[in-house]
């Protein structure tokens, strides 16, 4: 079989690989804990499931256009305005198949083979393959000073000839970690002297905790006119909890997102009018839910960091949003495929491998999802690593005997 040069460089996304392995080992009937999750639990507002159920009744779902219904961009322009003070129009926003695809589009409009992609790590796991399907070329960014926050000399020193962008993704998944204001406006204001496009990787900015919020980067653009490398991009997948929904959109400049409406017109055309209704009625709707949310988020973190506070060695910097921690536990293994394949194996927790975010020796821990798997899932952790652990555990009615040091 003759498969494309392209296609050979491209891994499969680790997390949606463990979500389905949670998802046999359940419908085994085995007690898995599913810590590696990257969607809320709660359900999508009332005002999305109302709408969208009005229109499948109507039998009316027809195709969209390639950039998203009106009453979609309408939502996006509002969405853009309440929450970033920026006033923009139609022809500045593109609605996708969540940000996802919004992302994706971005970089085919904007990389050419062998241009480069900068982005810090850790880092969502599908920004590498990302730029390797455009034949670029990625660059993960390790902050020299061991954390998970960048510093604008770690950027510079991996900016060449061939950059070509630079992607922020504040607050960070896979760390939580809030970026400075202060790195921002740098930011901003360097890819614009320098001419290099920057996307803005915004999905989990209203889920932010202790009274923290997001630094805007509008405010430190100096030329938001038709010719501005600025992309931001959002979505309804993990404020409203519409993960399944698959709604995102991209702004940016209308020469920009014109480009990007042609391709995505050939590679899916527009998003689902279902969805799309859904989403508009999420955004204009009662907005409570993401509130509801955001503190629920909060204090499944704070559960979490006083459990991950009971490992000797263990590092990890305290959350300022999203719904991930991200750990080192080198102190247990240092190669963090072989520690999460152990946990599943051993006590049936499923963590997903800092390798795969570009830092080894991590583990990504999410607290999304209900207090009781948040406890027992670290608890068989700390049980599993632990050598000073009883040598017996009971999970429901099955025991478990330490058979390993």
């Amino acid at each position: 079989m003759s498969i494309s040069q392209i296609a050979r460089t491209i891994g499969e996304s680790a997390t949606l690989k463990l979500n389905e392995q949670a998802a046999i080992l359940r419908a085994k009937g085995d007690p898995v804990i599913h810590l590696g999750g990257g969607e809320p639990k709660s359900k999508a507002p009332v005002d999305a499931i109302v709408a969208a159920a009005a229109m499948l009744n109507s039998g009316e779902i027809r195709y969209t256009p390639a950039d998203g219904t009106p009453a979609m961009k309408a939502a996006i322009i509002r969405y853009t305005e309440e929450h970033y003070g920026r006033k923009v129009t139609p022809r500045h926003v593109m609605a996708s198949s969540g940000a996802k695809q919004a992302i994706m589009v971005a970089l085919q409009a904007i990389l050419d083979p062998q241009d480069e992609l900068i982005f810090p790590a850790p880092y969502w796991v599908s920004y590498p393959e990302m730029a390797k399907l455009c034949g670029a070329v990625p660059v993960p960014v390790v902050p020299e000073d061991g954390t998970c926050v960048p510093t604008m000399e770690d950027i510079t020193r991996h900016v060449g000839s061939y950059t070509k962008a630079v992607l922020i993704n504040s607050p960070n998944n896979p760390s939580g970690q809030l970026y400075p204001e202060s790195f921002i406006k740098e930011i901003v204001e360097y890819c614009e002297d320098k001419g290099l496009y920057l996307i803005m990787d915004d999905i989990y900015h209203n889920l932010v905790f202790d009274g923290k919020k997001t630094a805007n980067c509008y405010d430190y653009a100096k030329d938001l006119g038709d010719k501005s490398k600025l992309i931001l991009v959002n979505g309804v997948s993990k404020g409203y909890a519409m993960t399944g929904f698959r709604i995102g959109w991209a702004v940016a400049s209308p020469e920009l997102i014109e480009v990007m409406v042609n391709i995505q017109s050939h590679q899916t055309s527009g998003p689902a009018g279902l969805l799309q209704k859904a989403a508009v009625a999420a955004i204009n709707g009662v907005q409570s839910s993401v509130e509801n949310l955001r503190v629920q988020l909060q204090n499944n973190r704070d559960i979490m960091m006083n459990l991950l506070d009971s490992f000797d060695g263990v590092k990890v910097a305290k959350p300022d949003g999203t719904f991930y921690c991200f750990c080192d536990f080198s102190c247990y293994e240092k190669d963090s495929t072989k520690l999460s394949k152990f946990l599943l194996d051993k006590v049936q927790v499923v963590t997903v491998p800092g390798v795969e975010f570009g830092m080894e020796g991590y583990l990504r821990l999410s607290y999304c999802g209900a207090v009781k798997d948040i406890t027992e899932g670290i608890e068989r952790m700390k049980w599993a690593l632990d050598p000073n652990s009883p040598n017996e555990l009971y999970i429901g009615d099955r025991k478990l005997v330490r058979d390993w040091t």
